[in-house]
């Protein structure tokens, strides 16, 4: 990979890589993230930009309990919005989903009578809203006959859209030594349902769901503050402690919140909100480039230009602390040079925004032309200066990386 961090140094030696240098006020307070916490795991996201702006053991292999049930509802919509199932599907209640997540089971129900049909819309309140163990298992079943069968669609799903340490077992969020993630795949998990799903995702911040005459109300405690929160979900069994999943918008802003680990219910809804009423009062958004705006180039080898303006499609912003500090740092990097030809609006590189060790913003980059393959002898002389200059960059690649 291609790591874009010093024009002129790289024009000394011959490297062909392009750069791109900011500097953007960021306070100390905020390099020691300027916020504690007694949860044991915990994350705070910026929807947006997908800034990290607190993190704790956010890797660490954690029980998700009932916050799984944000995996199950995920599958669902992904076969809703691709045509498989709809509102009107109906799923059997069974005796396995009655007596396992049923009223008699002693966990959370949406009350399902068992041998009912009931429909998809009604069994995703009950799932989301009322944290319906019942209704958890007859989705699951409805879809792929079994649990089982269900819970590696899940696992599927899950790598497809990135979570990379999580493993599902059973979509109720049961205790299994195999069921584990972590807060920050829950956190890119929140986000990928607001953004892929935003009707569906209103079904997060529903108070309360009525069914067979049993009004419930939705179990997320930021629902019933004052502070934007419209999802996501809780969860809580021996094995995790209580956690929670939370996102809440305050003046166009959405940030994100996962928290677990804590010791009660009290704890789990007052840490979730101080995380939250912090970011939105220790940051401001500011914007490095907008959309369409050229950041920089890539080397393209064997075109009719040796050189690609690349874009980003959205408005690149960064959060940064309210007050002075230090520099903020972007890269390009890209694996190249970039073979011509090349279609203009082609992803060819990532931009990497960083304060001080952490990676603030990772956006897509696009060529901004088309490039067309060069003639017979661009392409000679490229391939001269790719052969005399290949043994440079070998040289040079950890020293450049180093930087």
């Amino acid at each position: 990979m291609r790591h874009v961090k010093v024009a002129q140094f790289l024009a000394t030696i011959g490297l062909v890589w392009s750069a791109v240098s900011l500097a953007v006020a960021w306070p100390q307070a905020a390099r020691a993230q300027g916020f504690q916490t007694i949860a044991p795991t915990a994350i705070l996201m910026d929807a947006e930009s997908h800034a990290v702006l607190f993190e704790k053991n956010a890797d660490e292999l954690t029980a998700p309990a009932s916050m799984a049930k944000t995996m199950t509802a995920e599958v669902v919509f992904n076969e809703i919005k691709s045509g498989r199932l709809n509102f009107d599907s109906e799923f059997m209640i069974s005796e396995n989903a009655w007596r396992k997540g049923g009223a008699g089971s002693g966990g959370s129900a949406m009350f399902a009578r068992v041998n009912t049909n009931v429909r998809l819309e009604d069994l995703l309140r009950g799932l989301i809203v009322q944290s319906g163990n019942d209704a958890a298992i007859a989705i699951a079943e409805g879809i792929s006959g079994t649990e089982d069968n269900f819970a590696r669609k899940m696992n599927e799903r899950a790598k497809q859209i990135g979570l990379t340490k999580s493993t599902f077992r059973n979509a109720t969020g049961y205790g299994h030594p195999e069921q584990k993630t972590t807060v920050r795949d829950l956190a890119k998990l929140a986000l990928y349902i607001i953004e892929t799903y935003p009707d569906l995702y209103k079904i997060f911040g529903e108070r309360e769901f009525t069914w067979n005459k049993i009004r419930q109300q939705n179990r997320n405690p930021l629902l019933f503050l004052d502070i934007g929160a419209d999802g996501l979900k809780t969860g809580n069994i021996d094995e995790s402690g209580f956690g929670l999943i939370g996102s809440a918008v305050q003046n166009d802003q959405r940030l994100i919140v996962v928290v677990n680990g804590l010791k009660t219910a009290k704890d789990r809804a007052a840490e979730s909100r101080k995380l939250l009423d912090w970011g939105f009062r220790a940051f401001e958004s500011q914007q490095l480039f907008a959309a369409g705006q050229v950041v920089g180039e890539a080397q393209v080898f064997g075109g009719n230009r040796r050189s690609l303006p690349l874009v980003s499609q959205k408005p690149v912003r960064v959060l940064v602390p309210r007050g002075d500090g230090e520099r903020v740092t972007a890269r390009i990097v890209y694996t190249g040079p970039l073979k011509a030809p090349v279609q203009k609006g082609t992803e060819v590189a990532r931009l990497q925004v960083n304060r001080g060790d952490m990676q603030a913003v990772e956006m897509p980059l696009y060529a901004n032309e088309d490039i067309q393959e060069g003639t017979l002898s661009q392409r000679a002389l490229d391939g001269l200066l790719e052969f005399s200059t290949g043994w440079v960059r070998r040289a040079f690649t950890s020293l450049v990386e180093g930087i």
